[in-house]
């Protein structure tokens, strides 16, 4: 039982990274915030934890592992009530912060303590890595759950019992710091990977930040519909695992970078809202995952010397590659949202003035869906269906077809929007393979 709780909080923390993704529209409209204010729920979590693990390397290899896990545990746990609780953006991001914090210390005490729990150091590291990278993919469809079964709060509620499982867990262990001879050499063989890690991390922002908002604010799905959809991710991350064992290494990390790009191309050449071309590319991204992600932090982990400071140098990796694509996708996006919205209203403008429909009903209708458009919720694209019915469209066959091909010219123009930083994702996947072979002889023996 003492190894599950341990393993469970390794992937709760992991998930972290992106369990807000699909709360993040209710956040958007609750605190009246912008895009980039938004992300910032995402960025300080995966920025603390980045630059926590940098602070650690100093000092790791002097600290118990198990005093690392029981202060992270209850980091965590206090820092997970208080975004239950926090009424006002600024306050989340400080608990979320907090939050990163607590998650930094317990991924590094976690890995030496499942080595000691499992029996061996390759079990433990088999049992964190398979932890983490099924958190990282699974967390945005358990939060799209718990925000539409409750709300975003429930999100962090429901966090608070796992931490304090891994809090009494942790004081019921007895591990000891593990030390190598050379630390220093043994951090500097593990370069490469963690760099195909961080490169990875980054491309992951195009699916588990940009494709949940692309299904809950433009195909307008509900939270729950979102996470089914973006459950394929840590499907195909699960299907992928046999696959990527029968690979060598250097395959199984640069197909899956390969089908990673891919998926996010897939997703940024979205003709408009298409459940059955943005499916298979959501799948695609997870396989991709499941390819890469295991062997990459495998090779990070591998090798003699000291394992604490090894998961450290892997956890800042991949939350620095997070942290350095949101601080580019998320003002990019809210760019090219704003420019999309002028897009819409001209589109829609030139929908309205082309419709088989008589002046003195067009003028009123096109009044009223400007209207419409000023009122939209902020992060929602808006309901022309209460002005079309206002003007008899339930009667009248050719308002209907005006109304359909207005919601398609909207939905066109914010599909759109995405693409760029999509596009930027999928060069960030495409360049982790050729980031590998540079380094090919020194990783992969």
């Amino acid at each position: 039982m003492l190894l599950l709780a341990v393993a469970v909080a390794v992937a709760v923390a992991f998930a972290d990274s992106s369990i807000v993704v699909l709360a993040l529209p209710e956040l958007y409209a609750r605190f009246d915030t912008t895009i980039v204010g938004v992300a910032w729920v995402i960025t300080s979590f995966n920025l603390i934890v980045a630059v926590a693990a940098i602070v650690l390397l100093l000092a790791v290899h002097r600290t118990r592992p198990r005093t690392l896990l029981t202060a992270g545990s209850l980091l965590f746990l206090a820092a997970s009530i208080g975004c239950a609780l926090a009424g006002s953006l600024p306050v989340l991001v400080a608990a979320r912060s907090v939050q990163g914090l607590g998650a930094a210390l317990l991924l590094v005490g976690a890995l030496p303590v499942l080595g000691d729990l499992a029996g061996s150091r390759s079990r433990g590291a088999a049992i964190w890595t398979t932890a983490g990278t099924f958190g990282a993919a699974v967390g945005p469809a358990l939060g799209g759950v718990l925000t539409q079964a409750f709300d975003w709060r429930a999100i962090f509620v429901a966090q608070a019992p796992l931490a304090a499982a891994a809090l009494l867990a942790s004081l019921g262990t007895r591990s000891e710091t593990a030390r190598g001879d050379d630390a220093r050499s043994s951090l500097r063989r593990s370069i490469p990977p963690n760099l195909g890690l961080g490169i990875v991390f980054g491309a992951l922002v195009g699916a588990l930040f940009l494709g949940v908002l692309l299904v809950i604010d433009v195909f307008g799905r509900a939270p729950i519909a979102g996470a089914a959809i973006v459950s394929l991710i840590p499907l195909g991350a699960v299907v992928a695992r046999p696959v990527a064992t029968g690979l060598p290494s250097w395959a199984s990390v640069a197909g899956g970078a390969v089908l990673l790009g891919a998926g996010l191309l897939a997703l940024a050449l979205l003709p408009s809202e298409s459940l059955a071309y943005a499916l298979p590319s959501f799948a695609l991204c997870g396989f991709g995952l499941g390819l890469c992600v295991p062997r990459l932090t495998e090779a990070a982990l591998a090798g003699d010397g000291d394992v604490g400071a090894r998961a450290t140098f892997t956890v800042g990796a991949r939350h620095l590659g997070l942290v350095l694509a949101l601080a580019i996708v998320a003002p990019a996006l809210a760019r090219d949202l704003v420019v999309a919205a002028d897009v819409a209203k001209l589109n829609g403008a030139a929908v309205v003035i082309d419709a088989p429909i008589d002046g003195t009903t067009k003028i009123p209708l096109a009044l009223d869906i400007r209207d419409a458009l000023d009122r939209a919720p902020k992060g929602a694209l808006p309901d022309f269906t209460p002005v079309f019915d206002q003007h008899g469209a339930a009667k009248d066959p050719a308002l209907r077809l005006v109304q359909a091909d207005l919601d398609t010219s909207i939905t066109e123009a914010a599909t759109r929007a995405f693409r760029r930083s999509f596009l930027f994702c999928a060069l960030l996947a495409a360049l982790a393979p050729f980031a590998m072979v540079l380094w090919r002889r020194r990783v992969w023996a």
